[in-house]
């Protein structure tokens, strides 16, 4: 017997395209079955078309799966016409229009609902894409705000850094000028007391607690006096500058942190979707490795700026107080210094016509010396003279007593003999008590004469030591720039 159905082709093994429904490529992979005898069973195509509309749903029913285990059981068998006794039938024209309803329905509500779902997610796609540029524009907003900031504290740090520089520039010049001032006043305390030294050197009366010792010994405290006020500002002048060149450092550490921080800020300001270098961070977002907040980081610059205008304030204040010290010091040295001078040239003057006056005693008592001399020198003479006259009238008194008898007269000549003889005596012991006098005269004017020498010798000395020892090493007292230090 011919089985029905042999003859045909094997072009009728694959489904035709239908012209109503769509082409589902994963519901056409379904239909490529090579046996031809599955396609001629109407038990198959109907089983395949029911698979091809029921395919779309998600959820299978026991009714479905029970029916489409049966359609699989009356594939697999095969009918023959000859075997068939009776007319068998399966389904009714209305369970076939029924299905057919149910399907077109089931097609129509798929395609609403895919319809539906496209639609939202179109919607959903567009604003999500909107809400994601404008986040991300805001956030780029946000960074270049931020970038502002950093630019504005930067400028405030860079203007501080340039008047802390400066400000320790002019403390560093006012503390060399203080330490040249300080080490000028060397000269003069050592002037002062080589001064005093070389005043010990004085002799005998002359050394005396006068004018020019009290004014040496004031110029040698306001000297040591305005060295220690030196000293003093010199050690707050370098603790200060030790403040300053602190907080320049706190400046410039805070001023490279903001240059880091813009360079960073500006380049995540700078990365758009399309630039090179970006990717996942995974996880990024639950990571918080900050330190301050916006309040804390401006606060943080603005004291670090505050504190360096106080530290220029005191730097200031510490100058000034500094110019009014090396003027102060200057001018009392100075003051001092001519109050000595001054003490020195009356000294040396009165001194000097001292040594004037003793040199004209000296000579009126040297001529008086000489006078005295020649004074002795003829009272001896005197003396001399009188020894002859003496001796003539003793001898006439004595050549008188050898007359005879009665001519032994105490006559005229007789007494005028003796009364010679007592006259001249008597002149004789005159004349001696009068070079005794001269004599004794001679010794005063001579000791005198040493004296006046002595003294001279005294002033002499004292006028070197003032006039050429102290006054000469005086000249080089410092000018009054030299005292500020400005040389």
């Amino acid at each position: 017997m011919e089985l029905i159905g042999s003859t045909l082709t094997a072009t009728y093994a694959r489904p035709k395209t239908s012209h109503f429904l769509p082409a589902i490529s994963t519901m056409a992979s379904s239909y490529r079955n090579t046996q031809p005898i599955l396609a001629m069973n109407p038990s198959a195509n109907q089983w395949r078309t029911n698979s091809y509309y029921k395919s779309s749903s998600s959820i299978p029913t026991p009714s479905s799966i029970q029916r489409e285990n049966l359609d699989l059981v009356r594939a697999k068998t095969m009918y023959y016409p000859s075997n068939r006794s009776t007319l068998t039938t399966r389904y009714t024209p209305d369970d076939w229009y029924k299905s057919n309803q149910s399907n077109y329905r089931e097609s129509e509500s798929s395609r609403k609902s895919a319809e539906r779902l496209r639609r939202d997610t179109i919607r959903l796609m567009q604003d999500r894409e909107q809400l994601t540029r404008r986040t991300q524009e805001s956030t780029s907003k946000n960074i270049g705000e931020r970038l502002n900031d950093i630019v504005f504290w930067r400028s405030e740090l860079s203007h501080e850094i340039d008047n802390m520089v400066t400000e320790i520039a002019a403390l560093t010049e006012v503390k060399r000028r203080l330490e040249r001032a300080l080490a000028e006043t060397e000269g003069p305390l050592q002037v002062s007391q080589e001064c005093l030294y070389h005043r010990e050197k004085r002799m005998s009366i002359d050394l005396v607690h006068d004018d020019v010792e009290r004014d040496l010994i004031k110029e040698v405290e306001v000297i040591k006096s305005c060295q220690e006020r030196m000293r003093r500002h010199l050690d707050r002048a370098i603790a200060q500058l030790a403040s300053n060149r602190a907080t320049q450092h706190e400046l410039e550490r805070d001023m490279s942190d903001k240059m880091t921080a813009q360079r960073i800020d500006d380049r995540c300001h700078r990365l758009r979707n399309t630039s090179d270098g970006i990717g996942y961070c995974r996880g990024i977002d639950r990571l918080d490795p900050s330190l301050s907040l916006p309040d804390s980081w401006s606060k943080f610059t603005d004291d670090n700026i505050l504190h360096s205008q106080s530290e220029r304030a005191a730097s200031h204040k510490l100058r000034d107080e500094i110019e009014i010290l090396l003027n102060a010091t200057s001018n009392e040295m100075w003051n001092q210094f001519n109050n000595v001078n001054v003490a020195f040239t009356n000294r040396i003057s009165e001194t000097a016509d001292t040594k004037n006056s003793l040199q004209t005693h000296l000579a009126k008592t040297l001529q008086e010396i000489f006078q005295t001399e020649m004074l002795i020198e003829s009272l001896k003479k005197a003396l001399r003279d009188k020894e002859s006259p003496l001796k003539v009238a003793q001898t006439r008194l004595e050549e008188r007593t050898r007359r005879p008898n009665i001519e032994l007269c105490r006559d005229n000549p007789h007494h005028r003999l003796v009364g010679e003889v007592r006259e001249i005596e008597d002149t004789i012991h005159k004349l001696r008590e009068r070079l005794m006098e001269a004599e004794n005269t001679l010794q005063t004017l001579v000791k005198t004469k040493v004296t006046l020498e002595h003294d001279l010798s005294i002033k002499a000395n004292s006028l070197f030591l003032d006039q050429e020892k102290c006054m000469s090493m005086r000249k080089s007292f410092p000018s009054m720039p030299r005292l500020v230090g400005y040389t």
